[in-house]
């Protein structure tokens, strides 16, 4: 995968935030030199996107299979015959977000179809008919395993709604709609299976075996499957929770508004004895409404989380919120900052930001956080301003991680295997931030097959975490042409301390949307 040209179109398309830079980019993508070693995947031995061997995991790993009692149902989208709350659930958060609309846009009207000036997602792809979730992409996300150590971390299978052709079709290919569904499994369950006796490091050991292997198509997704494989864990008793995300308007700009899409996102627990998924808190998904409304919940939002050991977890990004401050639903907005709960759910929540009347968070309680870090011996990584504070907090949330360097809405789209040529060198199957993001995750593989104690910390979403490797430099993903920076001041004593390091390559300089928060993203000098 050629980590410059091909990414090139993700960081167009996903540049939100940067809109005056599109034109620049687009003159400038046919025009970046090549690095060495460009060729080779970022994603290699942490995920499987190859598109051909998809096309065969598809079959053995059905979306009806996995949830539904009946695998040979006929039902294309397998929530319709379960007794899951699942659609009254996604019914209940449209419901919710066109009665908003209509309070905050009373002059603009909203409905599924280009006569609306909001377009709705059309549920009724969700039901049986010519629809189905394909399989885009497996995904190791041991990383996560300090969540729950026994488990291993996860293993993710990510499925995006996609119109099957028939015949009605004539020579129309399938049509791939704006909705992901993730099914997310324990790396290794509960229960080991018998005569397995599988460790965290044989499970990492298999994932890194296939970093150098040359395999593709059915030959992969045979070994893939083969005794004693990777994927022999991933199976419906290791089911952990299903995560979809959906873009449930799209408004095209026009004379009374700009372009936006909006993401709705939702969580739902499976329920191994009864085979039930139920809705459940987002990870992290701070409830920004009611913490600004309830001043005593906000208090203890606030104790809980500038506590030394809560602080430096939140620092590192392996902070685990308690459900109580947390909310079951988020709309992601695209681009950032139409809504406070898209990008910034922490905005309003620290002194000084909109004329918030009972913010959260003063200066002076960051600061008081900071020094007690240090003075319990506490190294920050990331978290070293107010400034850092604040993009930390919304980093972590779904919304926030979803909606910096994402492709619209989304992290990890895929590849359309479906399509009459797939493949992975003209069509970017995902983010910057997910490929920015895949070296430390190898790094974290290499430490569970090692017997090493796995170093968990991770950057902020904006850019990643280098841990020593040489193997972003001069990409988009560090400091290379598109990457995130900070326009350094002329005296270095003035720059913040969260983002002094977020320099550019030479050659490239550091150019800010907006000058007041100094954050931009790295272009040729005297372009």
């Amino acid at each position: 995968m050629c980590l410059n040209r091909s990414s090139c179109a993700v960081l167009v398309e996903g540049m939100s935030r940067a809109l005056r830079f599109v034109l620049p980019l687009v003159l400038l993508c046919g025009a970046l030199p090549a690095r060495a070693g460009e060729t080779q995947a970022l994603e290699r031995g942490t995920a499987i996107i190859d598109p051909f061997a998809l096309r065969e995991l598809d079959r053995a790993f059905d979306l009806n299979g996995i949830l539904k009692s009946n695998p040979n149902t006929s039902a294309l989208f397998p929530w319709v015959d379960l007794p899951l709350p699942l659609i009254k659930s996604i019914d209940d958060e449209f419901e919710r977000y066109i009665a908003r609309h209509k309070a905050d846009h009373p002059n603009e009207t909203i409905g599924v179809g280009p006569s609306f000036d909001f377009q709705l997602f059309d549920r009724a792809l969700l039901y049986p008919g010519d629809t189905r979730f394909v399989l885009a992409g497996i995904i190791n996300r041991m990383d996560r395993a300090y969540v729950s150590e026994a488990n291993c971390g996860e293993i993710r299978l990510i499925y995006r709604l996609t119109r099957v052709a028939s015949p009605a079709d004539g020579n129309a290919g399938p049509r791939r709609f704006p909705m992901t569904l993730n099914l997310v499994f324990k790396a290794r369950g509960d229960d080991a299976p018998t005569g397995a006796n599988l460790t965290c490091a044989e499970i990492a050991r298999r994932w890194l075996e296939i970093e150098n292997s040359e395999l593709t198509g059915k030959e992969l997704a045979d070994k893939l499957q083969s005794a004693d494989s990777l994927l022999e864990l991933v199976r419906r008793e290791n089911l952990d929770r299903a995560e979809i995300n959906l873009q449930i308007v799209h408004a095209p700009k026009s004379p009374t508004h700009d372009f936006r899409t909006d993401y709705l996102m939702k969580v739902f627990d499976y329920d191994a004895k009864s085979g039930k998924l139920v809705e459940a808190s987002l990870e992290n998904q701070i409830d920004r409404a009611r913490l600004l409304s309830d001043e005593d919940l906000a208090r203890d939002f606030k104790a809980w989380l500038l506590d030394p050991a809560h602080f430096a977890e939140l620092d590192k990004g392996t902070i685990l919120i308690p459900e109580r401050f947390l909310v079951k639903g988020a709309i992601a907005s695209t681009p950032a900052g139409f809504a406070p709960s898209g990008l910034q759910p922490a905005f309003g929540m620290v002194a000084g930001e909109d004329g918030t009347k009972n913010p959260v968070f003063s200066e002076s309680d960051v600061v008081g956080a900071l020094k007690a870090a240090t003075e319990r011996g506490i190294r920050l990584q990331n978290i070293r301003s107010l400034a850092g504070f604040e993009r930390r907090v919304n980093d972590m949330t779904c919304t926030g991680c979803h909606q910096t360097r994402g492709i619209g809405g989304f992290h990890f789209p895929g590849v359309d295997w479906m399509a009459e040529k797939p493949s992975n060198s003209t069509v970017v199957p995902a983010s910057p931030h997910f490929f920015g993001d895949q070296v430390r995750r190898r790094d974290i593989l290499a430490a569970f097959r090692d017997g090493k104690q796995p170093d968990f910390s991770r950057g902020f979403a904006s850019r990643p975490q280098t841990r020593g490797s040489t193997e972003l430099a001069g990409t988009e993903y560090e400091d290379g042409w598109g990457a995130h920076c900070y326009v350094q001041h002329e005296k270095a004593s003035e720059d913040d301390a969260s983002f002094r390091g977020w320099s550019c390559a030479e050659g490239l300089a550091c150019e800010a949307q907006n000058p007041a928060s100094r954050i931009g993203m790295c272009f040729v000098k005297g372009r």
